[in-house]
């Protein structure tokens, strides 16, 4: 997959199909539209090409609600690439971007820059300044351009529209559960070991604790997790905690650390990569540094029996 990172490094090619989005968590109603996209560039012996922006539009736009992200964008484009775009073409969203009007898009970015055969949305698509454009403004613009248009129907999951928001809500309530079933995948963050206060190996738990490498990457609620911890390309199981430690601080920060089952080296400085399997309960204070130890000890018998079930 070609990755383009400034519009004047793609080549105008007329015979494109395209589609354009956020595409935040490439969750099943996003990988039906790619695939659309894959399949309508074969069937017209086209380039497929897909357009997103970076970073979050929702992080840049004033007076809207911050957001956190599903996907960072390395993620984006290991997800994009598994499902067979040939092209990537990753649009700086700035504010003056943000201005810029549906109509202006089009037409000097993608029929005067990319050259479009066929533009594939969802179906819900809004895009432009104030979203203002959407399925009947590329239709219009088609007809005066010479390019085809198709939505695609929205994915459902017993009867629920599966969404890039309903995910985000799974996630801060902590159901994980549905969130995973959300993303027909475990939801997963990366980031690099550091040292932490050494407090787990005290306790006869040693963790690792890990930087996220984006900031504003969604963690799943406060608690207790069973996940696979991937490092260099090998997977282990483990007992997450994402929390503020309240039985020794009163205001602790938020701290993610990783209890790996069966291991035992140091990995300081190594990149890893969490997949949130499922929550094994909400964070808690304890009385004492015993009675944390014993409920410690429960969770790892609790995650055990849950990741036992992951092994073939």
């Amino acid at each position: 997959m070609e990755i383009f990172y400034n519009l004047s490094e793609v080549n105008r090619d007329q015979n494109t199909v395209l589609t354009l989005g956020t595409f935040d968590g490439i969750h099943p109603g996003h990988q039906k539209i790619i695939e659309k996209v894959v399949d309508e560039a074969a069937h017209f012996n086209s380039r497929s090409l897909l357009i997103t922006f970076d970073p979050h539009p929702r992080t840049v736009v004033p007076n809207i609600d911050e957001i956190k992200l599903l996907s960072t964008l390395q993620e984006k484009i290991e997800v994009v690439k598994s499902l067979g775009i040939q092209n990537l073409l990753v649009i700086k969203f700035t504010q003056e971007f943000s201005q810029i009007s549906s109509e202006e898009f089009v037409k000097q970015y993608i029929v005067d820059s990319i050259g479009v055969k066929k533009i594939v949305i969802g179906h819900d698509h809004h895009f432009g300044k104030g979203r203002g454009g959407d399925e009947l403004t590329l239709k219009e613009m088609g007809k005066e351009f010479g390019f085809q248009v198709s939505a695609v129907d929205a994915v459902s999951q017993n009867g629920v529209v599966v969404s890039s928001t309903k995910i985000r809500n799974a996630l801060v309530s902590g159901d994980i559960k549905l969130a995973n079933s959300f993303l027909n995948r475990f939801y997963s963050f990366s980031g690099t070991v550091v040292k932490g206060d050494q407090r787990g190996r005290l306790l006869g738990f040693p963790t690792a604790n890990i930087d996220l490498d984006d900031r504003n990457k969604l963690l799943p609620a406060l608690g207790i997790y069973a996940v696979e911890f991937i490092l260099d390309s090998k997977k282990y199981f483990g007992i997450m905690s994402i929390g503020k430690r309240p039985t020794f601080y009163n205001e602790g920060t938020i701290t993610t650390e990783v209890y790996i089952l069966d291991f035992d080296e140091e990995i300081y400085g190594k990149y890893v990569t969490v997949n949130v399997v499922a929550r094994i309960r909400g964070e808690e204070k304890f009385s004492s540094a015993d009675e944390l130890i014993k409920q410690m000890k429960m969770d790892t018998e609790e995650g055990r029996k849950i990741l036992s079930k992951l092994v073939n």
